[in-house]
């Protein structure tokens, strides 16, 4: 594994964190109406989930943990010891979002884009603290 490789993504992510908080309006209402809004939100999210999932398949490709979905590489992690059980699970389920998000787009439920931008970013600063945790004890 290539730790400078990590340590990049992690810096993606806080990006993507930062965006989100800085874009994402008091109400879900405003978010709903503004196209703008919606695609930075969006966006962003997503990006954060998939920088997320490539953190997470290369700490994976040093060991004989493949997962099988993109969900499975945060629970393998949680069994490599790199997450604990609460963040492996919020993470895998960011995946759903995700997957919303690049497929089904006219879909999104603008309430529950909202509510994940304002009350979950924690799950992404959580998973970004517990890598780094790691890779610190693994030098």
């Amino acid at each position: 594994m290539d730790k400078e490789v990590v340590q990049q993504k992690l810096l993606l992510l806080q990006r993507c964190i930062q965006r989100v908080k800085e874009k994402t309006p008091a109400e879900a209402e405003i978010l709903e109406a503004d196209f703008d809004l919606q695609d930075i939100v969006v966006l962003n999210l997503q990006r954060a989930v998939q920088i997320s999932i490539d953190i997470s398949t290369h700490i994976l490709a040093d060991t004989l943990s493949v997962p099988s979905t993109m969900a499975e590489a945060f629970l393998l992690l949680h069994r490599e010891g790199v997450l604990s059980k609460d963040v492996a699970k919020s993470m895998s389920r960011s995946v759903g979002l995700r997957n919303v998000a690049v497929h089904e787009y006219t879909n999104l439920d603008w309430d529950v884009v909202h509510a994940v931008a304002l009350h979950h970013l924690d799950d992404f600063i959580h998973f970004g603290e517990e890598v780094v945790l790691w890779l610190d004890a693994h030098d």
